[in-house]
């Protein structure tokens, strides 16, 4: 990868001998390094905007915003597309605006894709990726409205969870895009204030490759997992924080809670949960309301985790109704044994991987089904057995943080004859690409 001038706004680049090298040319072959002048169209999968390299390649243009004309420097080809940054816009969109992290733009911080973008604009280009995957991969014309979700209005303040690269003097801060150099930060300002205020970025870690800060309104003391690599970590900064490293307790406390709708979850530092403060309350009470479980159903929870959704659903089935859930990590069992042991539904917790045999064979005929597999998706196998289920269920909510996988799941159950009754997305992931979805799917008839 070349270098790129760093800055949100920087100006023209020039070559050695100071003039401006331009490949805007027709037909001309552009090479990595060099600036192109190009009009960029509608957003991409990846947080660019498309457009045409003058030997006719596509260019996917970061920090660009569709109908601008930028000045783009390419940073990477293959032989169909070329990767660029926009070091100079030319003619801005009215949706732009300076990005409020001093480490956002070419050649900094590949952790936020729409830091130029005002935030209600960002939740419109999350509607479009949406909507073109869905059309794309699953043959539906679908729009919806990206939902504002509680929190900073500037889209700020909302991880609960950073993964903090360090770089081999020990120093905390974030990769660049697309490469292994690590920049210092001492503060990341979509971080709520007790991941900043952890001290973590203000410590050496000798020895350590990455540090993720854990931390929720809910618990007093953030901890930290540790990744050496290789070895047991040494010298160890004194922080006010717990620390983990491989499942160990290097320093109390081990887990972080969370509170949702009236419920305290423990969760291990390290383990699976919803990254922004809201995200467990909006998603529960959107599954709830698409599946309206009913006292004494039988539901199953597919990709368990810790129990989030194995609460939501025992609490609305009661004591009369059944929950299963599955979930293949140990720890996350662990966690969810300890957040549904109050609940008076039956339970029963399968430590398994979600194959197509378990859908089929072990959890028996649920009336309700979540599933909120990883973000490459449940797959097609697992969708093929869960809509052959017979009988099926009388509703399954799918809970999704990427379009494509989504879509293409989306398009195994359309073509067993199920249907799509809903689709709403969440903007839990602001000054990203990335979105929350929760489908709501029924079976033919």
């Amino acid at each position: 990868m070349s270098e790129t001038t760093e800055g949100p706004l920087p100006k023209r680049s020039t070559n050695d001998t100071g003039k401006h090298r331009d490949a805007s040319a027709s037909g001309a072959t552009p090479e990595i390094g060099q600036d192109i002048e190009v009009e960029v169209g509608p957003i991409a999968a990846g947080g660019g905007c498309v457009g045409r390299a003058p030997d006719g390649r596509v260019m996917f243009v970061r920090h660009s915003l569709p109908g601008e004309r930028v000045l783009a420097r390419v940073t990477g080809e293959t032989r169909s597309f070329l990767r660029a940054d926009a070091i100079e816009v030319l003619e801005a969109s009215p949706d732009r605006v300076d990005p409020p992290c001093m480490h956002a733009g070419p050649g900094q911080c590949g952790g936020c894709d729409f830091q130029h973008v005002a935030p209600a604009a960002q939740r419109r280009l999350k509607a479009d990726l949406l909507a073109e995957q869905l059309q794309r991969l699953a043959g539906v014309d679908y729009r919806v409205e990206v939902e504002e979700v509680p929190g900073d209005p500037r889209g700020l303040a909302w991880r609960t969870r950073v993964a903090f690269a360090v770089d081999e003097d020990g120093v905390v801060g974030l990769r660049r895009h697309r490469s292994h150099d690590v920049i210092p930060v001492a503060r990341c300002p979509i971080a709520i204030d007790a991941v900043n205020d952890s001290g973590v970025t203000n410590a050496r870690w000798p020895g350590v490759r990455q540090v993720e800060v854990v931390a929720s309104s809910a618990t007093e003391v953030p901890v930290v997992v540790v990744d050496t690599g290789t070895g047991r970590p040494r010298d160890l900064p004194e922080v006010a924080t717990g620390i983990m490293w491989r499942g160990r307790t290097l320093q109390a406390p081990s887990h972080v809670t969370f509170d949702v709708l009236g419920h305290r979850f423990t969760v291990r530092a390290g383990g699976f949960w919803q990254v922004h403060p809201e995200a467990g309350r909006v998603l529960s009470e959107a599954v709830l309301e698409g599946l309206a479980p009913q006292p004494g159903e039988r539901a199953c929870d597919l990709y368990a985790g810790a129990g989030l959704f194995s609460a939501a659903l025992a609490r609305a089935v009661g004591p009369t109704g059944a929950v299963v859930a599955v979930e293949r990590s140990g720890s996350a069992v662990a966690d969810l044994e300890v957040n549904v042991a109050d609940f008076e539904a039956e339970l029963e917790i399968i430590r398994a991987d979600i194959r197509p045999d378990v859908v089929a064979r072990r959890i028996g005929r649920p009336d309700v089904v979540v599933l909120d597999p990883a973000r490459a998706g449940a797959g097609i196998d697992v969708m093929t057995a869960l809509v052959g289920l017979d009988p099926p269920p009388r509703a399954v909510a799918y809970v999704s943080c990427e379009p494509a996988p989504f879509a293409r799941d989306l398009r195994v159950a359309l073509d067993a004859g199920w249907s799509l009754a809903s689709l709403r997305a969440f903007d839990l992931f602001p000054m990203t690409e990335h979105v929350e979805m929760v489908a709501i799917l029924q079976p033919p008839g």
